[in-house]
């Protein structure tokens, strides 16, 4: 009788989670139930290269408030982009895929990083490895569904009834999920000074 290999579904979330939020949150669960997936890993980055690193609180910090924030049996928080040194996001899953041969995943994002996702290092090839899960988010949903990525691969763009087949689809794929926008933002915490860069 031959051997059936069952594949585990896990959506990657990546970001600086400086600090994490219950935006975060609140998009994990919205994948595991609309992508059907079986986790979601945050992968905590040890430094967004499109971002200031003198607006970065310590990466040990920004574990601690994911952790934190995180709270539930199928959301992992992840260093591993620090084990095994990635710095790009085209890297780290090219990384995954070849360490978790099992595990089908699928790359989760917010509306507002579908707008500058073409200012990311290889995106293309990212779109043409991973199936993407894009989130409505508040200010940015128009925006990014005419921006430069959305137009380039409006061809593989799949319907919201399609979302739970999207981990098994061949890449390039890609969902845009109009859920209810959540207001948190980690720009905004920083901002009202809940959560400080020095402390």
């Amino acid at each position: 009788m031959p051997v059936r290999f069952v594949h585990k579904t896990v959506g990657l979330l990546g970001g600086s989670f400086n600090p994490a939020h219950d935006g975060h949150r609140y998009i994990s669960l919205q994948a595991l139930k609309l992508l059907g997936l079986d986790e979601v890993w945050w992968l905590v980055s040890p430094l967004n290269p499109l971002k200031q690193a003198k607006d970065m609180a310590s990466y040990e910090r920004r574990i601690a408030s994911a952790e934190q924030i995180a709270n539930h049996p199928q959301i992992k928080v992840s260093d591993i982009e620090r084990e095994i040194d990635t710095r790009y996001t085209v890297d780290t899953i090219k990384k995954l895929q070849e360490i978790h041969q099992d595990i089908n995943f699928v790359w989760l994002m917010g509306a507002d990083n579908l707008l500058e996702f073409h200012q990311w290092y290889h995106w293309r090839t990212i779109m043409h490895i991973i199936p993407i899960a894009v989130f409505a988010r508040k200010n940015y949903a128009l925006r990014a569904l005419h921006g430069k990525a959305a137009r380039l691969y409006h061809l593989y763009r799949q319907p919201p009834e399609n979302a739970r087949k999207l981990a098994f689809l061949k890449p390039p794929a890609w969902v845009f999920l109009p859920i209810r926008k959540h207001p948190a933002s980690a720009t905004e915490i920083r901002k009202k000074g809940l959560f400080k860069v020095g402390d």
